[in-house]
């Protein structure tokens, strides 16, 4: 995925949210995904017209968290999401 490029979450996902946490299921192989934190976060600012760097400044925003240590979560979070097959890219 390039860094400039829109997020954008797969079609066939389900999610909820309990209290602070989002769980995402896989509807073609019923695989779960749970998101809480920074990765939560993250997750609800995914809309297809974000990239990274826009999420980034996002939770920059709101985090009181340098931008470098946000940065490398989400980094991680698309990472892992990108190789669970959760984001396109």
């Amino acid at each position: 995925m390039l860094r400039d490029e829109a997020i954008t979450k797969r079609s066939d996902l389900v999610e909820t949210a309990i209290d602070e946490e989002i769980i995402v299921m896989r509807l073609d192989n019923g695989e779960l995904y749970s998101l809480t934190g920074t990765a939560a976060a993250a997750w609800r600012l995914i809309d297809g017209r974000r990239d990274r760097a826009a999420l980034v400044a996002a939770l920059t925003e709101d985090y009181s968290a340098p931008e470098g240590r946000i940065a490398a979560d989400i980094d991680d979070c698309l990472r892992q999401w990108r190789e669970s097959g959760l984001i396109g890219g």
